[in-house]
């Protein structure tokens, strides 16, 4: 069998899975006010409780799908929504990210608003659950709104947290959150002071709504815990002792392996895909830099953006954190190229060769059309809002410039005949590092740089394959470069937060 087959044949069992998982539920898309939500119910017609589910920082609703398909598989009618500054949430998020009475105070009224709407739809019981950011979100929202049976707080870092407030919390963490797991063994710790808490236990009693419980979902870090089973039965078993629902064995959605299946494919697929691709240069372009040159060109950069960026300025577009990340990959794309400029000096010049354009053209059309169809879609539909609204697509176009800058220096740098062994993995960790550095230097307003590193690292691994496979069969490094600036100033743009002004 081959690859080609092997690829398509995962492709098609992970979609019809995928879309399998939804199957007996019903689905309804809404708006309330300028919010889209997202309602799923059981096939059983009755009024059961409802949970609303709340998506954290550079989410959406549709990261939260497998908590909703799992409640709504098991009998409860959930709601997801996408805030401000969010998915499809065409309204901007107002105030400060950092000020309780700003950001917060936002998020917090469209909680409330959900809230109200989604009450309606069931018996009149509610139960949220929230992600990261909105874990605080939820907790504020329930000790606001007394009646809440039930807080699940996933990634949970809340400062407002009491001893007897919100009723009936779960904390779920994942276990590679060491941070986050000692925040959560502190915050159910509160209601048995002075003894300390442990995992996997409940104290209190929720038929009076003072349960605590802390769960660490195990080989799960801050993003796949949304999508582990253990999570997701954590949470089904709380919500169950809450409303008092008698359940043998939870119905769990077990959509996480299978997207992980769909995406492998793609990417399985592109290898003898690429094959097709024209050849453009024969030997292959690019600096064709040995290890004895090619390391200045991948430490200058790596420490000179984020001390350069202390200074220069870098609030330039409404996306939160997104402005710095864009900067950062154009400083880091500039130097990268003037130490390119200073390397070529100091050594022999290799003419260039001419390349049919109507030829590089359409080898760099084929793979952005690719990357658009195998990659975009998917995310979309089973990941994260993926597809960006008018209002988004001036921000792509700006963070294009950033990443064209980077991608096309990165890729000559590390490209060409008698190129360092390794360089192109080299310049990745190096890019990693700088962020890392930065992080540091602005520890408050970079945070969430922290939390989105893995995200970033999987999409260089991915359209790092991508790359070398079309370097090998094109010959020029820049149809890679142009395709990867494009799918990474499409990801910045569509995922972070909007910010009002």
């Amino acid at each position: 069998m081959t690859v080609t087959a092997v690829a398509l044949i995962g492709i098609g069992l992970a979609l019809f899975n995928l879309h399998a998982a939804s199957v007996g539920i019903d689905v309804t898309a809404v708006d309330i006010g300028t919010i889209p939500a997202t309602i799923f119910r059981p096939a059983d017609p009755t009024r059961p409780p409802v949970v609303v589910i709340a998506h954290g920082f550079a989410g959406s609703q549709q990261l939260m799908q497998s908590f909703a398909l799992a409640f709504a598989r098991n009998g409860y009618i959930a709601v997801t929504f996408d805030f401000a500054g969010h998915g499809r949430n065409p309204s901007p998020l107002t105030g400060s990210i950092t000020d309780a009475n700003g950001a917060t105070q936002t998020l917090l009224a469209e909680l409330v608003r959900v809230g109200t709407y989604a009450r309606s739809l069931g018996d009149g019981r509610l139960a949220v659950l929230g992600h990261s950011m909105a874990s605080d979100i939820v907790v504020r929202y329930a000790e606001a709104t007394p009646d809440v049976a039930a807080t699940i707080a996933v990634s949970m870092f809340s400062p407002v947290v009491t001893a007897a407030s919100p009723r009936n919390l779960l904390v779920i963490v994942g276990d590679w959150e060491s941070m986050l797991k000692a925040e959560a063994l502190r915050a159910v710790g509160l209601a048995i002071v002075p003894n300390k808490a442990s995992p996997d236990v409940t104290y209190g009693d929720v038929a009076i709504g003072t349960g605590r419980r802390a769960a660490f979902s195990p080989h799960v870090e801050h993003a796949s815990v949304l999508f582990s089973q253990d999570s997701m039965r954590e949470a089904l078993m709380w919500l169950d002792a809450v409303f008092g629902t008698p359940r043998a064995v939870p119905v769990l959605d077990q959509r996480g392996p299978w997207i992980m299946l769909l995406i492998a494919a793609v990417v399985i697929l592109a290898r003898p895909l690429s094959a097709l691709l024209p050849r453009l240069a024969s030997p292959s372009l690019g600096a064709g830099l040995g290890w004895r040159r090619l390391w200045v060109v991948l430490l200058v950069p790596m420490v000179a953006t984020p001390l350069m960026l202390r200074v220069l300025p870098t609030h330039i577009l409404p996306v939160l954190v997104g402005d710095y990340l864009a900067a950062h990959f154009a400083v880091y794309g500039v130097i990268t190229a003037a130490c390119l400029v200073a390397t070529r000096r100091s050594c022999a010049r290799r003419p260039l060769r001419a390349v049919s354009t109507v030829r590089f053209a359409g080898a760099t059309i084929a793979v952005m059309a690719f990357g658009f169809v195998g990659l975009v879609w998917p995310i979309n539909q089973f990941v994260t809002s993926f597809v960006p609204g008018p209002e988004r697509l001036v921000l792509v176009a700006a963070m294009l410039v950033g990443t064209l800058i980077y991608f096309l220096s990165d890729e000559w740098a590390t490209r060409g005949e008698g190129a360092g062994s390794g360089g192109y993995l080299a310049s990745k960790i190096a890019f990693l590092a700088s962020l890392a550095l930065a992080v540091s230097f602005d520890f408050e307003r970079l945070f969430f740089l922290i939390i989105i590193v893995p995200v970033i690292t999987l999409f260089f691994v991915i359209y790092g394959f991508f790359s070398a496979w079309i370097n090998r069969h094109t010959g020029h490094p820049l149809v890679a470069g142009i395709a990867n600036a494009i799918a990474f100033a499409w990801a910045i743009g569509v995922t972070f937060p909007l910010l009002a002004g």
